[in-house]
C-alpha cells in the first residue's frame, strides 16, 4: 500500500474498483483497516530488526582449552571486585587441585591483577605467537598490566580498547582449563558487552557492599547480564561489616545486608559475606592473596578456602558443570 492510499484511508476514504472510484468508510471500517495495516508493519518491522541486529552480533566462539568461563563484575567501581576473583580463582584451585584454573583480567585502564598476585614482566609468545600467561600459586594469569609500564596511564578510545580486549581473549595460550574466572571493569558498556557476546561465559558473579550505592549498579549489572543470556550465579557482599579488632564491636559502615536484600529481589543467592578487614587488604596489597596466605583464618575470602564458603564454592561449581553453553538467565536457587 502507497503512502497515497494511506493518506486515504486516514481521510476516511477507501479504494474501491480502482483510484476513480472511492467510497467513505465509516469510524468502524477506518478503524479495523488502520489496525490490520498497523499490525502487519509493526510484525514486518520486528523481523527486519532482529535481521538487522543478528547482523552486527559476533559469533560466540570458545576460548580454545578452556572449559568453563567465570566473570566478576560489578556496576560500581571500588567495591572489592578484583580481589573477590582473584581469591575465587584461588578458592577453586585449593578446593579441588585436580582443576586447573586462570585468570584473566580485562580491566584495560585499571589493571589490578599483576599487583594482586605478585607478578611481573612481559609474557613470553609461543611457536604459534601467541602469549603464554603468567603463573603465580598455581594460577595462570594475563592482563594488560604485564603489557605496559606499572605507572603509564593506558589513554586509549574505544576502539583501541576493544582491540585489546580481542587480543586477550583470543591471542592468549591458556592450555587446558578448567575456569578461566574474568576480572572484568566496573560498568555495562563496551566491554562487558563485547566479552559476553564474544565467547560463552558459564556464569556471572556480582560484587557490591551493602551500601545503596553501590546496590543500585549492581542491580544494573545483574540485569545486563540477564538481557545477554549470561546466568548470574549470585551475589558476592563485600565489607559487609568492620569489627574492631581491640573491643570487638561490630559496626555496618557501608550498612547491613542490602546485597542480601537485593539477591532477594533478584531472586539470586549470596555467594559470600566478606567482612571489611585490615588482613584482606594487606593481603591483596603485597600481592600474597588471603586464601592463600591465611587459608585457616576467619577473615571473609580466607572461609573459601575451608568449610564456611566450600559448600556455597562447591554448590556453585556443581551447576556449573552440569550448565549447557546456552542457559537460561538465572540459576535455580538452592535447597536450603
Amino acid at each position: 500500500m502507497g503512502s497515497w492510499q494511506r493518506l486515504l484511508l486516514f481521510r476516511g476514504v477507501s479504494l474501491r474498483g480502482g483510484a476513480r472510484a472511492c467510497a467513505p468508510l465509516c469510524g468502524r471500517q477506518m478503524l479495523v483497516c488502520w489496525r490490520q495495516l498497523s499490525g502487519a508493519e509493526s510484525e514486518t518491522l520486528k523481523q527486519r530488526r532482529t535481521q538487522i541486529m543478528s547482523r552486527g552480533l559476533p559469533k560466540q566462539k570458545p576460548i580454545e582449552g578452556v572449559k568453563q568461563v567465570i566473570v566478576v563484575a560489578s556496576g560500581k567501581g571500588g567495591v572489592g571486585k578484583s580481589t573477590t576473583a582473584v581469591n575465587l580463582a584461588l578458592a577453586l584451585g585449593a578446593n579441588d587441585s585436580s582443576k586447573a584454573v586462570g585468570l584473566l583480567d580485562v580491566d584495560v585502564y585499571g589493571p589490578s591483577v599483576p599487583k594482586m598476585m605478585n607478578l611481573k614482566g612481559n609474557p613470553e609468545l609461543s611457536e604459534s605467537n601467541l602469549m603464554r600467561p603468567l603463573l603465580n600459586y598455581g594460577v595462570a594469569c594475563m592482563s594488560m598490566g604485564f603489557l605496559v609500564e606499572e605507572t603509564a596511564p593506558v589513554v586509549w578510545r574505544g576502539l583501541m580498547v576493544m582491540s585489546a580486549i580481542e587480543k586477550l581473549l583470543r591471542q592468549v595460550d591458556w592450555g587446558q582449563l578448567d575456569y578461566l574466572v574474568v576480572d572484568m571493569p566496573p560498568g555495562t558498556g563496551d566491554v562487558q558487552l563485547s566479552v559476553s557476546q564474544n565467547i560463552p561465559i558459564s556464569g556471572a558473579v556480582i560484587v557490591s557492599t551493602p551500601q545503596d550505592i553501590a546496590l543500585m549498579d549492581a542491580h544494573k549489572g545483574a540485569e545486563m547480564f540477564r538481557k545477554v543470556h549470561v546466568p548470574v550465579l549470585g551475589l558476592v557482599q563485600n565489607m559487609s561489616v568492620f569489627q574492631c579488632p581491640k573491643c570487638r564491636h561490630k559496626t555496618h559502615i557501608f550498612g547491613a545486608d542490602g546485597a542480601r536484600r537485593l539477591a532477594r529481589t533478584l531472586d539470586l543467592d549470596v555467594l559470600g559475606d566478606v567482612p571489611l578487614h585490615l588482613n584482606i587488604r594487606e593481603a591483596s596489597d603485597t600481592g600474597q592473596p588471603i586464601v592463600f596466605s591465611q587459608p585457616e583464618s576467619d577473615e571473609g575470602f580466607a572461609g573459601w578456602r575451608g568449610n564456611r564458603f566450600a559448600v556455597e564454592l562447591n554448590s556453585v561449581t556443581g551447576r556449573l558443570e552440569h550448565f549447557p553453553r546456552l542457559v537460561p538467565h538465572r540459576t535455580e536457587p538452592k535447597a536450603r
